[in-house]
């Protein structure tokens, strides 16, 4: 994990999740309330190669999962905003999972 801050001064903790995905755990900057950012950081879409084609995708692969392009235009949110409550609540979860390992 690598704790910094933000262009912004917003502190933020970058971590790779299981499948090697860029995550991160961040402070908002809302103003009415302490929140804070938690996911993925950047969405990779992906689709089976054997369909990418009727989808719109060129791929040479014929087998497996072949990268799908998202438009510029498109936002796809990947992480929550989580209030204190929010976080109060997954954190009794997350604790039942780390003791347990279920």
């Amino acid at each position: 994990m690598e704790k910094t801050t933000t262009q912004r001064g917003f502190d933020i903790t970058n971590f790779k999740d299981l499948y090697d995905n860029d995550c991160s755990l961040q402070e908002s900057s809302l103003a009415t309330q302490a929140a804070i950012w938690l996911g993925i950081s950047r969405p990779t879409p992906k689709i089976m190669a054997s369909q990418a084609k009727q989808f719109g995708v060129e791929t040479d692969e014929t087998t497996g999962w072949v990268e799908y392009p998202i438009p510029e235009e498109v936002l796809i949110s990947t992480r929550m905003h989580l209030s204190v409550d929010l976080a109060k609540e997954l954190i009794t979860e997350l604790e039942t999972f780390v003791k347990e390992n279920e």
